[in-house]
């Protein structure tokens, strides 16, 4: 089978881009030609056949100075004409029998499924992300959360002000998402993938291709991944640094761990200089930041820690923290948004506490700290869960199903 990867970025740069190069990996080892396409950037991986197609490199945070640069972007957000036509060359030439699409929002458009449509391949996107249904992607109002507009429609987006609390920047993302929706921009889609249940509610809830919509979770190679040998560690927490992860909870509550238990912090973002700044203020000499990582030395911090903590205050999908986690046999405590109950059973493999709560983040943190041996044999547990639940063969199976319907005549 021939596929083409659709994502704005094609590098490690969160959880959604980690997944599509990870199940790329996997389908090449299964015997599948896989192909690329996305956006120019810096740090794509290399080598890509494809870049000389790919449509220019913007960011949107921050947004781009000047006016011009601006209305250029915002037409961008809304139709890429550079990205339909990059795309519908890559097809003419690569011609796979499938092209799924991921994070394909703003820096690409889903311009790029008229591309597809026009060529008469089939399309699946997997949703990593709110984006179909908030038009600010994570369900959440000036940092708390919000489902507006999941049963109001996008334009409440505008009315809110739900993006930065600025009038702007929010009316365009409402705009970008009432248009989309209107002319049915994502029609060519013909199979959605969830990988949490919550997720697929939330999107059945906003009328987004309830009939299309499948639940397929993602999926670990613990085969590849050593599992921590002995008892003991820290806290580790590893991702992205931004308000709705909620490591500014995790820093307030590293006071109340025992005395002496490291806390490490792998990843960056734009909160890093105030959290590490925060870091300082409240647990002077007692946190590490040690910026993104490679996945080797990821996995090792991570096996060096008694615990993973996921103090999110945004309903988190699928997020792989937990499953990396727990491929590692490291037991991890997240809060109780969105899709993490469903991989986190409380007392088994981890604990679920109550979301913006530092106090009850530092209580369970401190009760698998303090008891090493339960906190190792409940990242045991969770490696088990991994392996039966979340398996590479399990999931290409059922992705090939997905695939097959996708097409298969509508």
């Amino acid at each position: 089978m021939r596929v083409l990867h659709v994502n704005k970025f094609l590098y490690r740069r969160g959880g959604a881009e980690g997944y599509l190069l990870d199940l790329a990996e996997l389908q090449r080892a299964a015997g599948d030609e896989v192909g690329y396409f996305g956006m120019t950037h810096p740090h794509n991986e290399s080598p890509l056949p494809y870049a000389e197609h790919f449509p220019s490199h913007v960011e949107f945070e921050p947004a781009p100075r000047g006016l011009r640069p601006r209305a250029a972007a915002a037409g961008r957000m809304i139709w890429s004409p550079a990205g339909r036509r990059g795309l519908a060359r890559v097809l003419a030439d690569f011609r796979p029998d499938v092209v799924h699409l991921h994070n394909i929002y703003h820096q690409l458009s889903p311009s790029v499924l008229a591309a597809a449509r026009a060529a008469k391949v089939p399309c699946v996107l997997t949703l990593h992300d709110y984006k179909l249904a908030c038009p600010s992607y994570q369900l959440l109002d000036k940092g708390e959360l919000c489902d507006a507009c999941v049963t109001g429609g996008p334009l409440m987006a505008a009315r809110r002000r739900c993006k930065d609390g600025a009038l702007g920047p929010s009316a365009l993302l409402a705009v970008e998402s009432w248009l989309h929706r209107s002319l049915r921009a994502y029609d060519p889609v013909a199979v959605f993938v969830s990988p949490s249940r919550f997720l697929a509610g939330v999107m059945g809830r906003a009328g987004v291709f309830p009939d299309r919509m499948h639940v397929l979770n993602h999926f670990v190679d613990v085969a590849a991944l050593p599992m921590k040998e002995t008892p003991g560690g820290g806290v580790v927490y590893a991702g992205r640094l931004s308000h709705e992860k909620g490591v500014d909870l995790l820093i307030e509550a590293v006071a109340a761990l025992p005395a002496g238990a490291p806390v490490d912090i792998a990843g960056d973002g734009p909160a890093r200089p105030a959290l590490e700044e925060r870091a300082r203020r409240l647990a002077p000499g007692r946190i590490r930041f040690h910026g993104r990582l490679d996945k080797t030395r990821l996995h090792e911090l991570i096996r060096s820690a008694a615990v993973v903590a996921v103090p999110s205050r945004w309903h988190e999908n699928q997020p792989m923290a937990v499953l990396e986690a727990f491929g590692c046999g490291v037991p991890v405590v997240g809060t109780d948004l969105g899709g993490l109950p469903e991989l986190i059973t409380a007392g088994v493999d981890g604990e679920i506490v109550v979301a913006d709560d530092p106090a009850a983040l530092a209580v369970a943190l401190g009760r698998l700290v303090a008891d090493p041996g339960r906190a190792y044999a409940m990242g045991r547990a969770g490696r088990a869960r991994v392996e039966r639940d979340f398996s590479p063969a399990a999931h290409l199976t059922g992705l090939r199903e997905l695939y097959a319907l996708a097409g298969a005549p509508r």
